[in-house]
């Protein structure tokens, strides 16, 4: 990917600081309330009872910061952190009757501010930047998305495979034989790649390369969680199995999708793939596309 540019970096910084004052998030009684936003969000968070380690995954936050202000808010009379039944090692945190009842003044007063945001512009300038803001989360989250090598019988690798298995099974009308997945061996070293997509420390989708003759490689089973979809996140995926088969000296990548599958031949064909006669022998294959690929730049 191209480096990003000081323009762009300006942009998204001047924007936080912007924002961030607008709402009150630098004032330490956020929201005309008695505590600063870390605590209110936190409230917010917990909703109907969360464990301490979900909570500090879901924020990000430091386990010792997270603790502190739980802490805090217990001694408040707001929250109450016990012992989860099943499970000794976890912390829950749950909502006392205030604590219940001072997130319903917050949402009260943050929909208020929210509106008063709003009040100042037209309906279609409302409509505007609530699709505006709607296009920002989903490129913040795309951006947030990691997306790793991982060896094809790791874990993350096969619980992928098997949601994608079940996934096109309910799909396909003549369902789906798990025994058509990709093994380990295929996708893994010198022979191929396996890609496992990570939102916030959870697996949110795959993709595979296997190599079919030398200077060959085929794409197999890109996914995405039903969560992470229309984030641009199968994309992305492609794109990196792409500098992935380059990597392993292929000039051209080849693929097959369902006939059900409108939306992946779509996807194709916009990144470039064009239709080919069929290639393989693939039960569930319908359609076969092919990309020749660029050669990567000489080291000097």
């Amino acid at each position: 990917m191209k480096p990003v540019s000081t323009e762009h970096v300006t942009t998204l910084r001047r924007f936080n600081r912007y924002f961030t004052r607008r709402i009150g998030a630098l004032d330490d009684h956020y929201l005309g309330q008695d505590r600063p936003l870390g605590e209110a969000r936190l409230l917010y968070e917990i909703g109907d009872g969360a464990s301490l380690r979900e909570l500090r995954s879901r924020l990000g936050l430091d386990a010792g910061y997270l603790s502190r202000m739980a802490k805090a808010l217990e001694s408040q009379g707001l929250v109450r952190i016990t012992v989860h039944p099943q499970d000794t090692r976890l912390r829950v945190a749950e909502l006392t009757p205030a604590g219940r009842v001072e997130v319903k003044e917050q949402n009260r007063r943050a929909n208020r501010l929210a509106e008063g945001l709003l009040s100042g512009l037209t309906p279609a300038q409302r409509e505007q930047l609530t699709e505006s803001l709607g296009t920002a989360q989903r490129l913040l989250r795309l951006a947030a998305i990691t997306v790793e090598l991982v060896d094809g019988a790791a874990p993350d690798a096969r619980a992928c495979l098997d949601a994608y298995a079940a996934d096109i099974d309910a799909r396909f009308p003549e369902g789906y034989d798990r025994a058509s997945l990709v093994q380990p061996h295929e996708v893994s070293g010198d022979t191929g790649a396996f890609l496992v997509a990570y939102e916030e420390g959870r697996a949110v989708g795959c993709a595979a390369l296997r190599r079919l003759e030398p200077g060959v490689g085929e794409i197999r089973h890109v996914w995405v969680h039903p969560a992470a979809r229309r984030l641009g996140l199968a994309r992305r995926l492609l794109a990196e199995l792409e500098r992935q088969a380059a990597r392993l000296g292929c000039g051209v990548v080849r693929l097959d999708t369902h006939a059900t599958l409108i939306e992946a031949q779509a996807m194709y064909r916009a990144c470039g793939y064009t239709e080919i006669p069929r290639y393989n022998d693939d039960v569930y294959g319908a359609y076969f596309f092919e990309k020749s690929l660029p050669k990567p730049p000489l080291i000097p």
